[in-house]
C-alpha cells in the first residue's frame, strides 16, 4: 500500500512488517490506532469489546539499542493491559519487563 501511494522506494522491511501486523490485527477483528506517549510512538493500540494490546513493531530486536528504542514506549505505558513487540528476527524472545516479544512469524501463526 505504502508503495502505491508514496511510490516505489527502497525495501523498507519495518514499513512491511508493519503493514502485515496492521492488517493481521484488522483480521482478527481489533479497531487499530497509532498512540503516543510523552515523545514516543506506539506502533499499534489494538482493541475489542473484551481487551486492549499495545504493539511495537520492528524488523529485528537483535541489537542492543534496537531492542531499547522499542521497549521505552511501552515501559512508559502505567496500565496493566497487554504490550507486545513483534519482530522479524529475534534471536531471543523473551518476557522483559512484563513486555512479551514475539517473532513475527510466530505471531502469523497464533489462532
Amino acid at each position: 500500500m505504502r508503495n502505491y501511494l508514496l511510490g516505489f522506494r527502497d525495501v523498507d522491511t519495518d514499513h512491511c512488517i508493519e503493514n502485515i501486523v496492521y492488517f493481521e490485527l484488522l483480521r482478527r477483528g481489533y479497531d487499530v490506532a497509532i498512540g503516543k506517549i510523552d515523545e514516543k510512538e506506539v506502533d499499534f493500540i489494538a482493541t475489542n469489546a473484551t481487551e486492549k494490546i499495545y504493539f511495537q513493531v520492528t524488523e529485528s530486536m537483535d541489537e542492543p539499542s534496537t531492542r531499547e528504542r522499542e521497549l521505552i514506549p511501552l515501559r512508559k505505558i502505567r496500565d496493566n493491559y497487554e504490550k507486545v513487540v513483534i519482530a522479524g528476527k529475534c534471536a531471543n524472545p523473551v518476557t522483559q519487563d512484563g513486555i512479551k516479544i514475539v517473532k513475527l512469524v510466530d505471531f502469523l501463526l497464533e489462532t
